[in-house]
This record gives structure tokens, sequence and C-alpha cells, in this order.
């Protein structure tokens, strides 16, 4: 009886051991080497992510707003810029090991961190309600167009809500392999559907076939295309401490943001200009696609949907440091879920607008602050880390002052444009501010507790 005990408790041990390393996911401290992987997976998690009912979306409305010379440009120059922003803020990931959270309070300071990671948690925690309950409404759309079947939409809100928080909860592993499955599957059904779609229409009638929408100008266009993944780009850190060295970093973000998004954003332009329509699993579901269509949407929003909810996991770790990650996981999840259901998110959509704006000049800070201090990037030295950084402060509310001014309303005030993308307005400033602040007013990260408060 007594060996029967001893095994039992072994066993028991063993188990609870392995379901610690399953949901072990570094959130606080740096992703040890034996943890990190190459290029390749890390372009598959990054294309995950970026293929969305979103990023359809808005390839049909450059496709119904362009031509189809001027939609490829625009797309190509704008997944471009996005993939060199993701270089920025990905590389300080890869080299420290560290969240997007956990970075910036090299930066801005602790309680500047904390600042930072509450608006990223609450921010991304609200665009995962926001997201569950658009998915809820067009998969209830699918079924009833397809198989003329009337289901709850609750029970597919909360199927969803349940896929998206399970994968969160394990943490980067399991967003890994889901998306080792979904992103070739979700290549074969876009690739597939324009092959059927062209097999009817010449490149030329394509090019010279009538706008459907409103003229979007080259740099509009380009602002949109910028502007649709500036925050993912931000968060970049979240993934990329999983990279094995900075060229992994380069490669997939070059591979997923440049390649990945751009192929995307062509797909849906070309079934745009050849039906009309915008709605690509709308296009699936004409051309005779009907289940491919819901396996796309069902993919799709939840490969996209639960990085949201990770990065708000992550962010709210670092607030609140005592809880494991995977309950807070569980705890948001539920509670997005929930306020899906309800529909409270939808009288907070310019609330989550506002939030989204305020990340963008989070990374040119961090960025800028990692290029001109980078030996100060240790995490061995984040307990000598000031209470809080008011030079960096200052110049993240400068800039996000800015991104109001160049925004239009409601969410802004019109003053005056720059690029024409407020995201990106606010992050260049604070990436030139914060250069000049670490060179000249903050330490060059050898003397990191000079001014510990």
């Amino acid at each position: 009886m007594k060996t029967q005990a001893v095994d039992s408790t072994i066993s028991s041990n063993v188990r609870n051991k392995e379901a610690q390393r399953l949901i072990e996911d570094y959130e606080v401290r740096p992703v040890p080497e034996s943890e990190r992987q190459g290029w390749l997976k890390l372009t598959m998690v990054w294309i995950a992510g970026i293929i969305a009912l979103s990023a359809t979306a808005l390839g049909g409305a450059l496709g119904s707003g362009m031509s189809l010379s001027q939609a490829i440009i625009v797309s190509l120059v704008g997944t471009f810029l996005l993939a060199i922003l993701n270089i920025l803020c990905g590389i300080p990931g890869n080299k420290t090991g560290l969240s997007t959270s956990m970075i910036s309070s090299f930066a801005m300071g602790r309680y500047g961190a904390y600042l930072v990671s509450v608006v990223i948690a609450i921010s991304l925690f609200g665009w995962f309600g926001v997201q569950l309950d658009l998915f809820g409404s067009s998969l209830l759309n699918v079924i009833q167009s397809v198989f003329g079947i009337e289901v709850n939409r609750t029970l597919l809100m909360v199927i969803g809500g349940i896929l998206m928080t399970v994968t969160s909860m394990i943490g980067y592993k399991a967003i890994e392999k889901l998306s080792i499955v979904a992103v070739p599957l979700l290549g074969i059904l876009l690739v597939g559907s324009t092959i059927i779609v062209l097999n009817n229409y010449s490149l030329s009638e394509l090019n010279s076939a009538a706008l459907a929408a409103e003229p979007i100008t080259l740099g509009a266009g380009i602002s949109l295309v910028i502007g649709s993944l500036a925050v993912g780009a931000i968060i970049a850190p979240d993934f990329s401490r999983y990279a094995r060295g900075t060229k992994d970093t380069v490669i997939s973000s070059l591979l997923g943001y440049f390649i990945g998004y751009s192929i995307v954003l062509l797909i849906a332009i070309l079934l745009a200009k050849a039906t009309t329509e915008v709605d690509v699993v709308a296009i699936m579901i004409g051309i005779g696609w009907g289940t491919g269509g819901m396996l796309v949407l069902i993919l799709a929003q939840w490969t996209t949907n639960n990085t949201n909810l990770y990065s708000s996991a992550l962010g709210f770790s670092v607030v609140f440091r005592s809880v494991p990650k995977y309950i807070i996981t569980i705890f948001a999840g539920i509670v997005g879920t929930v306020f899906a259901i309800t529909g409270i998110y939808t009288n907070f959509i310019t609330f989550l607008n506002v939030l989204s704006i305020m990340i963008p000049p989070v990374g040119g800070i961090y960025a800028a602050d990692f290029i001109m201090r980078r030996h100060a990037y240790d995490f061995a030295k984040i307990d000598l880390i000031k209470k809080v950084n008011y030079y960096s402060i200052g110049i993240w509310a400068i800039a996000i002052f800015l991104a109001f001014a160049t925004s239009a309303p409601p969410l802004g005030f019109a003053w005056f444009t720059l690029t024409n993308a407020p995201a990106i307005d606010a992050f260049i400033v604070a990436f030139i501010l914060q250069i000049g602040a670490s060179k000249w007013l903050m330490d060059d990260g050898k003397e990191v507790g000079n001014e510990v408060s």
C-alpha cells in the first residue's frame, strides 16, 4: 500500500510538472535560449495573426477604390513599411527575450511600464470582445446561407471564446501549433478562390474595371495599410522574444508582414475586382466554397483573436505579477466572452480606438531607447530601473497629443496631417524625440542605478 501511495505521488508530481511546462510562457522573465525558434515558425505565427476578416476587407476596399496597378503599389509599399516597423520593434524583444510591457520598463520606468501595460491590456482585451462578436455574427450568417440551419448566435460566440481562450492560456506554444496548421489551409483556400475567379477574367480586364466605391489616393491607401496593423507591429516583442536570433526576427518580419500580408491583400484586391464583393467569405460562398468559407472564417478569426487575448494577458501579467498568466487569461477570456454576448463592447468602440492610438508611440520610445542605450536592456538590471522616467513619459504624452491632432473627428481634431496615418505620426515623433532624450538626457545604460527612486 505504501509503495502504491509513493507511486501515485510520483505520478501526480510528473503530471503537474508536465502541465506546468505546457502553460509556462515566461511572461515576466526572459524566454530561455532552449525555447527559442527559427524564422519559419515565427513567420507562421505572424501570418496567422495577419489573416483576418479585417485584412481581406481592407484588400476589398482597396480593390473597390483603386485601379489594380495602384492597389498593388499601395499594398507592396504599405506592407514593406509595416515590416520595417515590426523589425524595429521586434529586435528589442529578440535581444532581451522579454514581452512588450516588460521592455517598456527600461525606457519608461517601472510605474511607467505599468501604465503602458494597462493601456495595451485593456485595448487588446476590448478588441478581443469586439472581434468575438464579429466572429459569432459572421459565422451565423455563413451557416444560415450555406446550410440553411438556424444556430444560436450566443452559442457560436461561446464556442469561439473557449477556443481562443484555451490557445491563449497555453501561450505561444499553442499559438504556434495552431498557426502551423491554419496558415497552409488558409493559403490553399485563398489561392484556390483566386484561381477559380481569375479563370473568367484577364488581368487587363481587372485593371480597367470601373471603381465600385469612392476613389482612394495612393497616399491614403498606403496609410490605410500601415494603420491596419500598426498596433500589431508595436507589440512584436510578445512574439519575437521566442526568436533564435536577430536574423530570424528580420526574416520572419519580412516574410510575415511584407510577403504574407501583401499576398493576402493582393488576393482580396483581385477577388474584389472580379466580383465587386468586399467580403472574401461571401466571395467563397458565391463560387461554391461554402464549407471553405466557413473554415476560413473560423481559422482566420481564431488565429487573429487569440493573439489579442494573449498580448492582453501578457500586459496584465506585468501589473499582477503574483497571479499566473493562465489564470489571468481564463478570467479575461470569460469576461470578454460575456461582454461580447451582451453587446457591451459596442458602446466602447470610441474608447478602444482612443487606447489603440496611445500604443504606437510606445514602440517609438522603446525602439529608439534600445538603439541608443542597448546595454541598459538587461534583465539582470530590471530591479535597478527607476520608478518613473519623466522624459519618456513626457514624450509619450506629446506623441499621443500629436496623434489626436492629426486624427479625423470624432476621434481627433484634424488640425493638420503628416503621413495620413496618425499611428505612424505618433510613432515617428516619439522615435525622434526619444533618440534625443536617450542620447543627452538619460544614462548610457552602464550605470542604471544612478537615479533609482
